[in-house]
């Protein structure tokens, strides 16, 4: 089993075969697609692909993040870092008592906060370092992960449920720490190909019983970001502009404190290399990754990398600070993973292999300490939060 996104796709894996949906699957799926259908006929056959991919993850009681459908996890379709054991949160614990104390005190806000177990350990963490926020605060849409998310707290921090609070919009005025673990990747991106003639966006059709591709021309937004790369003809990749919407939105309401986000991704210049001339969408259904987000709508997760210097510069236009950029691992190694490590009792043999294991997965090049970076942004923060003194990668935006 491995864990979401850990490994680099430079070429497309092309069609193969994945496991056969039940039957409550398969009616799931169809009833999304009937959803889609009537979309596609509305708009005359075609969809832009990021409104497809909006409706596929999102859609009101039919999308993949929207159903009750188990996603993360050895039960769910992929595993994220916190899903792995406690030693992530553990970790960001550190540089999170750092920016409260600096503070003087404020609230976490975690966006996407996917099983709730990244929510427990962290109040956990920071209860035991001696610094809770005045109260962590979740930004979650769909029901049923609300419902997994207070269930998991429960269990794990009956103590500290008190803490916690679900919103349905992001609060109009916030100090304290924004925190999204892989939220980036999951929104919906607008893809584009290259063409002899220029720019084209992707589009989202119906032909012979199945979703099927279309082309126009991009709009002026589109052309003006991509033509200045100078890619070749029939390189195809994507733009995530609604991330950048989204980190805007978090500066507007961002008083004092900082905005952190993890996930998978590269600057700008390796984004759009030449290897990746297929882009970077990747699905996952049941821990097998595959690139054709068109197949079974509703039931896998359709994600696309971050290109960070994106993101830097919508924080930045935003009048947020570029606070730091690293690697996942370099980020974890400056918020005390190695002092974590080393207060492991080895005599303890099933505990100190899950930790050794945890840091494998974590930290390894070719597992998620190389391909995941980390980045914040803030506003009012006087010094750099532990994580990103151990490695500055700033210069690569």
């Amino acid at each position: 089993m491995n864990p979401r996104h850990h490994s680099e796709q430079t070429t497309a894996p092309g069609p193969r075969a994945l496991p056969s949906p039940t039957a409550e699957e398969q009616a799931h799926q169809e009833r999304l697609t009937q959803r889609l259908r009537e979309e596609i006929t509305a708009a005359d056959g075609a969809i832009p692909f990021d409104r497809f991919m909006e409706l596929a993850l999102y859609a009101p009681g039919l999308g993949y993040y929207a159903a009750g459908k188990h996603k993360f996890g050895e039960l769910g379709d992929f595993v994220t870092a916190p899903e792995l054991g406690p030693l992530f949160a553990r970790c960001l614990a550190r540089p999170c008592r750092s920016l409260l104390g600096g503070l003087g005190g404020g609230d976490i806000l975690e966006v996407g906060a996917g099983s709730g177990v990244l929510a427990a350990d962290l109040l956990r963490e920071l209860e035991s370092l001696g610094q809770l926020p005045e109260h962590y605060l979740i930004l979650e849409l769909g029901a049923a992960l609300r419902a997994r998310q207070a269930e998991t707290i429960r269990q794990k921090v009956p103590h500290l449920f008190r803490q916690v609070r679900w919103l349905d919009e992001l609060p109009r005025d916030f100090r304290g720490l924004v925190l999204a673990n892989e939220l980036l990747d999951a929104m919906p991106v607008t893809r584009f190909k290259v063409t002899e003639t220029g720019i084209n966006e992707l589009y989202v059709g119906w032909d012979n019983q199945h979703f099927a591709w279309r082309e126009k021309m991009a709009n002026d937004p589109v052309r003006a970001r991509i033509e200045p790369l100078g890619l070749t003809p029939g390189y195809t990749s994507e733009i995530n502009l609604r991330a950048e919407a989204w980190v805007r939105s978090v500066a507007d309401i961002l008083k004092q404190g900082a905005l952190l986000l993890i996930d998978y991704g590269f600057p700008r210049a390796e984004f759009y290399h030449p290897q990746r001339a297929q882009g970077t969408l990747m699905c996952h259904y049941r821990h097998q990754a595959h690139d054709d987000p068109l197949r079974l709508v509703g039931l896998q997760d359709i994600t696309a990398h971050v290109d960070f210097s994106a993101i830097a510069e919508a924080g930045i236009d935003a009048g947020l600070e570029l606070l730091g950029y690293t690697s996942q691992a370099a980020f974890l190694l400056g918020s005390g993973l190695e002092q974590i490590m080393g207060a492991s009792d080895p005599g303890d043999t099933r505990v100190h292999l899950e930790l050794t294991q945890q840091i494998k997965k974590l930290t390894l090049p070719h597992e998620m300490g190389e391909l995941f970076k980390v980045i914040a942004l803030a506003r009012g923060v006087p010094e750099a939060l532990p994580g990103f003194t151990f490695q500055d990668r700033r210069g690569r935006l």
